[in-house]
């Protein structure tokens, strides 16, 4: 791979030909910018499809290179993702794939959709406790741990290895939610159970892709939303009881959001083509260039090294202002977040900084 320095693309962004954001965009923890490449795929595909000339054929082979894409950025073969929707959906098929009464543990505060799915069964025990302390809570009985690579609210990083390390010494499994990592943060899929990643925000693919990385045994999943894309031979399963589901992770499959992954496979493209470890130094360098000058402003950002994400404790209600100012960020728990990826520039870090200054 080639190497670049911390500060290499800080001045036009590593892929300015593929955005025009209109904006000093900070706010891919919401959502990220589909490249052009994807608007042009999913504006061609929609064309077609109004035309009728489009094939439900095609729409399958842009899944099917999406999930290969995604396979190869986070270290695992494509037999193991499974695509849906959302990050919920990933999530519920586990939770419902639980004995009665098994432990699932997770942190304080991380995201609706990897915990809630837990929670609405009530025969489970679902235990909380704070992130730092998520490895030492790991003890006898407790059957999942389930965390965030990094926390939606304020960017903080688990300790993936020191959680693994505690899952695996009392038998526990492992889900990693990787949606606010993957795309940034270099990530070993196959060192966990199941890891689950939405692609609409660092992957850069539009809202409806969903990714399920699953053990090669399958992790004694329940198929419980198996329909005829879930059969081996989906075109002949299209009619009662699918017989024969398919042998890999395409058995957890939902029927894709056609138009999403028709964009998607461009999205992951792109990702691929820069690589995640650039992307990653030149999203920490503008975090820390942001960092640095909130430093100079005297505030202080929830300590967070090594994210590409940036939490302002009590500025979340500055988030409208900064809209208005063309700054585009994001309040949480009431906390103002900046989140910084490929397109953005030392300039849109500057711009926010000024305007925060002037709050």
């Amino acid at each position: 791979m080639t190497s670049i320095s911390a500060s290499e693309g800080c001045e036009k962004g590593l892929a300015p030909g593929h955005f025009a954001p209109e904006t000093a965009y900070l706010d891919t923890a919401s959502a990220g910018l589909p490249p052009a490449e994807a608007v042009t795929a999913i504006t061609s595909a929609l064309t077609a499809a109004s035309r009728g000339t489009a094939t439900v054929g095609g729409y399958f082979e842009a899944a099917a290179d999406a999930r290969a894409r995604f396979a190869r950025l986070v270290g695992v073969a494509p037999g193991r993702v499974a695509i849906s929707a959302s990050a919920a959906v990933h999530t519920g098929l586990i939770a419902q794939s639980l004995p009665a009464g098994s432990e699932v543990l997770v942190a304080d505060g991380d995201f609706a959709s990897l915990v809630n799915p837990f929670h609405v069964r009530p025969d489970l025990r679902v235990r909380t406790v704070p992130l730092e302390r998520l490895a030492d809570g790991v003890r006898p009985g407790t059957a999942l741990v389930a965390v965030s690579a990094v926390q939606s609210a304020d960017g903080r990083l688990a300790d993936l290895d020191r959680i693994a390390a505690a899952a695996r010494a009392h038998g526990a499994r492992t889900l990693v939610d990787a949606s606010q990592s993957a795309g940034w943060l270099p990530l070993d899929a196959g060192a966990y159970d199941f890891t689950l990643v939405v692609g609409y925000k660092w992957l850069l693919a539009p809202k409806g892709t969903s990714f399920l990385v699953v053990p090669e045994d399958l992790g004694g999943l329940t198929p419980v939303f198996a329909g005829w894309v879930a059969g081996e031979d989906p075109w002949g399963s299209c009619y009662g009881q699918v017989t024969r589901l398919a042998d890999c992770a395409r058995r957890f499959d939902e029927t894709p959001a056609f138009f999403s992954y028709v964009g998607a496979r461009h999205s992951l493209a792109l990702v691929e083509e820069l690589g995640v470890e650039r992307i990653g130094r030149h999203d920490v360098a503008l975090a820390d260039r942001f960092r640095a000058g909130l430093a100079d402003l005297g505030r202080t950002p929830v300590p967070a090294p090594g994210s590409a994400i940036v939490a302002v404790p009590g500025l979340g209600t500055a988030a409208g202002r900064l809209a208005a100012a063309g700054v585009r960020v994001s309040s949480r728990a009431g906390g103002l977040r900046a989140a910084f990826h490929l397109y953005n520039t030392a300039a849109d870090v500057d711009r926010l900084l000024e305007v925060i200054a002037g709050t």
